[in-house]
């Protein structure tokens, strides 16, 4: 199990937890949460434990979910952006990627609308422009009475929504996991937020390199309303993936892990370079090397060897040496990759 910290947020008292200890990847799974809940549902924490290979992975319970306050809390779209940018604050991610789900995919999009300087790259996934633009009015309303009147059958029924055709044991373990996460009271609130959130008019502005994934046949959230996500972000990257399951951690989920992971992975290509003195340094301490250690290995001076920890610090946007040991291992395994992949250079005939 994770450990558990919390922050203070302008929507109230939130608990977030990170994993990894590559460059910060701001994870929402999508309408409610719970950090450890989550984990015993279907393939979840395979799904968070390899992103966190490469990533501090940085998860957090919604205002009113899971672990975080459930009093006092605003449930407000501008409150759970404001919740999100204090735990990014609190993991001190000043730049960070954001991977958000579902509801979590307009989240995680105004977040990159409104912190342009904070957000690295965006990928979200089974999201839409419109909340409103998921089902007629007469059905949004329904499943919102229907949550608030009986909780228990309201779960069954989203069950059915999110899961194509369950088994008994999937409807019994993804209710309940509703029902731990959040209220009756709050779990309607917050789609209702989601039916009457428009994010079409920010997505125009979002300049971070932007992955959009959608399942093709996802019944839940149509695909087309996908591909109308990353026709309005400029650049964006549309990634049509195959399967009907509306969870990214479920069914195929290796195959969406895969396109997450590619996309972030050519972000990490893109990074300024470090001088080739700087990657030495860096691989030294990739070795566990401390600074005195690099110093002596180099022959220089130790204020020489920290103003180059520094500035490698500086250029990949990272605070620890445990980062820079994860850039730099991957960093090496890109290279790997490369060179698997590369053809041997043909021999040159002789003159």
């Amino acid at each position: 199990m994770p450990a558990i910290r919390y922050c203070t947020t302008p929507a109230g008292r939130v608990a977030y937890s990170t994993a990894g200890a590559g460059p910060p990847l701001l994870c929402d799974s999508g309408w409610i949460t719970h950090l450890t809940g989550q984990l015993e549902l279907f393939s979840f924490a395979s799904f968070m434990a390899r992103l966190a290979e490469r990533y501090t992975v940085i998860r957090y319970d919604k205002p009113g979910c899971g672990l975080s306050d459930r009093d006092g809390i605003d449930l407000s779209f501008d409150g759970q952006v404001a919740a999100a940018l204090a735990v990014a604050d609190a993991a001190r991610a000043d730049r960070f990627s954001l991977f958000g789900a579902s509801q979590a995919g307009q989240l995680a999009a105004a977040i990159a609308a409104k912190c342009p300087e904070r957000v690295e790259a965006l990928v979200v996934y089974g999201t839409c422009a419109n909340g409103a633009d998921l089902a007629s009015a007469e059905v949004r309303d329904s499943l919102v009475a229907l949550m608030r009147a009986h909780w228990g059958l309201g779960s069954k029924v989203l069950t059915g929504i999110f899961i194509p055709d369950p088994s008994p044991e999937e409807v019994e373990a993804f209710a309940r996991m509703q029902r731990e996460s959040a209220s009756a009271a709050v779990g309607s609130q917050l789609l209702e937020v989601y039916y009457h959130t428009d994010v079409r008019a920010l997505l125009p502005t979002i300049r971070a390199r932007t992955a959009v994934l959608h399942r093709e046949a996802d019944t839940t959230t149509r695909f087309e309303l996908g591909r109308e996500v990353a026709a309005l972000i400029p650049g964006a990257t549309l990634i049509p993936l195959p399967g009907a399951r509306h969870l990214f951690y479920q069914g195929e989920w290796e195959t969406v892990l895969a396109a997450v992971l590619g996309f972030l992975d050519e972000g990490m290509d893109q990074r300024p370079r470090l001088t080739p003195r700087e990657l030495e340094v860096a691989r030294l301490i990739a070795d566990g090397l401390t600074n005195q250690a690099i110093a002596r290995r180099l022959s220089v001076a130790p204020r020489t060897a920290e103003a180059h920890v520094e500035n490698i610090r500086r250029k990949l946007e990272v605070r620890s040496r445990a980062q820079i040991a994860a850039w730099i291992t991957e960093h090496r395994s890109a290279a790997e990759r490369r060179a698997a992949t590369e053809p041997p250079p043909r021999p040159r005939s002789p003159r």
